[in-house]
């Protein structure tokens, strides 16, 4: 067992991560910087983590000890891990992580912080930490997480080391759902197929009926889109499913905050409030409020994935390929998709499926909006049908 097991076909990154965790070992240093990238799912922030408990451990990165152990569950002293379900990482954010990162380390080795989302700092957030990863202290290192390079400022991503990881193969994330969760075969290669090299999708596909529900219902839409009020529907009842899953995601925490700040304010109920009471309130409302769009627009997007997938495999089938598809269980419909249109419509099916996507997290268009744009241009042209 190691520190690196959960890093599911990343062997190229591996070797640099084990490599730099050895120099340091040995002391001939660590880079102060370092950026991963990754398409979502590789495990941009996994790999992070790792190299942290590598860099915290005596042997390397053994994955039993004790530093290694609180590295990868949250708990070390020395390694903060910044995760956001905001919108955006703002500056003052970003200049409480300069301060601590001016600390001294706890322990005899590393100061590390890990920015999830790196790609969500603002120029303000990203301009005031780039002091402190110009010119760090001895003994911190900086890890930064981004979907690519373009998604981080240019004087920043310059003087960060790069760690590129890739989408795992189908082969690979089955054999990690059928190692680490213990499911069937079978159900492995589905999720593994179905998840596109996302590992945490493709663990909850493996783990939880509901979401193979889910996704089985989205990915059965482009037979239903039939008409102009068929396209209507399936945009309405994308834009509910969305908000209900998110709201299932965030309910529970944002009951558990309220009553957080309601014991640390020693409010009682009908009881008197302290002055500084209701702005602390105020801001929490507008941090859960952010979260909750947050949430709706991750949730259409996975959606979106998947639906993309099936206008994909119908390319494949269009165009005669021997690739497997990505839903295989379902290939009597992409079939049938691909003998009522071409790979041509197929295409621009996708780019408007990403138009829309593009519309929601980038131009803030209201997601009903967008996703009836989608769908009405997801319909067969006539010409076609005919």
């Amino acid at each position: 067992m190691s520190v690196w097991d959960d890093l599911v076909g990343q062997r190229r990154a591996v070797a640099v991560l084990q490599e730099a965790a050895q120099n340091a070992a040995d002391g001939r240093g660590v880079g102060h910087a370092w950026l991963f990238t990754g398409p979502p799912g590789s495990g941009r922030s996994n790999a992070a983590t790792a190299f942290a408990a590598a860099l915290q451990c005596e042997r390397g990165g053994c994955g039993e000890c004790h530093a290694c152990h609180t590295v990868l569950v949250g708990s070390h002293a020395d390694v903060q891990v910044v995760r956001t379900a905001k919108l955006s990482i703002g500056i003052a954010e970003a200049r409480d992580l300069v301060r601590k990162a001016a600390l001294a380390p706890n322990g005899r080795r590393w100061q590390i912080i890990v920015i999830e989302d790196a790609d969500r700092l603002t120029e303000g957030a990203c301009n005031a930490l780039l002091k402190a990863i110009e010119e760090p202290t001895d003994r911190t290192v900086w890890m930064l997480c981004a979907p690519t390079v373009e998604d981080v400022l240019t004087t920043i991503r310059s003087r960060c080391r790069l760690v590129t990881l890739t989408t795992p193969a189908t082969p690979e994330v089955a054999a990690f759902l059928e190692r680490t969760l213990g499911v069937s075969d079978s159900l492995a290669l589905h999720a593994a197929r179905a998840s596109q090299g996302h590992i945490g999708r493709a663990r909850a596909l493996a783990t939880d009926e509901a979401t193979r529900t889910r996704r089985r219902e989205v990915v059965g839409l482009p037979a239903a889109l039939v008409s102009l009020g068929a396209a209507m529907r399936a945009a309405t009842g994308l834009a509910e499913r969305a908000k209900e899953e998110a709201e299932a995601l965030t309910s529970a925490l944002d009951a558990r905050e309220k009553a957080d700040l309601d014991a640390a304010y020693g409010v009682v109920e009908r009881g008197r409030r302290p002055r500084e009471y209701a702005p602390a309130l105020a801001e929490m409302d507008k941090a859960q409020k952010t979260r909750a769009k947050r949430r709706v627009l991750d949730v259409v997007d996975r959606g979106l994935m998947d639906l993309a997938s099936v206008y994909r495999d119908a390319i494949t089938v269009g165009l005669g390929s021997p690739q497997a598809l990505v839903n295989e269980e379902i290939r009597g419909e992409v079939e049938d998709l691909a003998r009522h249109s071409t790979p041509e419509v197929n295409l621009r099916r996708i780019d408007a499926i990403f138009t829309a996507r593009e519309q929601m997290m980038e131009f803030n268009v209201p997601v009903a909006l967008a996703l009836e744009s989608m769908t009405v241009a997801l319909l067969v042209p006539e010409e076609v049908r005919s």
